[in-house]
């Protein structure tokens, strides 16, 4: 199973709500986010993506399906919001004989998620910064903390990417 690790793009300092959750991308955050997409798209671009329900994580997935011309239906997970527990998602996902996935969040968890799949993983993500990996389905349904269940296939650091 291929899966694409994704943190949302910039985004506004405070919401006129007030509230993290309404937080949106920013004019920048958006650009930064396709031009991660279209790197994205060099490689295989996703048959799912699964997002945080907060805003700047909705619009991040909105633009990468835009940029990249898919038309499925975005799915939202309480399990990406931050603090969540992502990696029981994953192992629905590996059962579910899913194929390439996009899962976006919110650091620290993303990180926190990669390094759970890739012991090696010690590095925080940057805005709109997506990491490839391939999960073996049954070393993660056989996990232990020193058994790696992913190989890193690329990393794709928007912020260092230019149009």
């Amino acid at each position: 199973m291929k899966i694409y690790i994704m943190r949302h793009g910039p985004a506004e300092d405070q919401a006129s709500t007030g509230r993290d959750f309404d937080r949106r991308l920013t004019s920048s955050g958006r650009s930064r986010t396709e031009l991660a997409a279209h790197e994205l798209g060099r490689w295989e671009p996703p048959k799912r993506i699964v997002s945080s329900p907060l805003v700047r994580t909705i619009e991040t997935a909105e633009v990468v399906m835009a940029a990249l011309g898919l038309t499925f239906d975005l799915e939202r997970r309480e399990e990406l919001a931050p603090g969540g527990d992502a990696l029981p998602l994953l192992s629905e996902l590996a059962r579910q004989d899913a194929k390439r996935v996009m899962v976006i969040g919110h650091e620290p968890d993303v990180s926190t998620l990669t390094a759970l799949l890739l012991p090696s993983w010690s590095y925080s993500f940057d805005k709109s910064m997506i990491v490839g990996l391939k999960i073996d389905r049954d070393a993660l349904a056989n996990r232990t903390k020193e058994t790696p269940s992913a190989k890193l296939r690329f990393v794709i650091d928007a912020k260092r990417l230019h149009n």
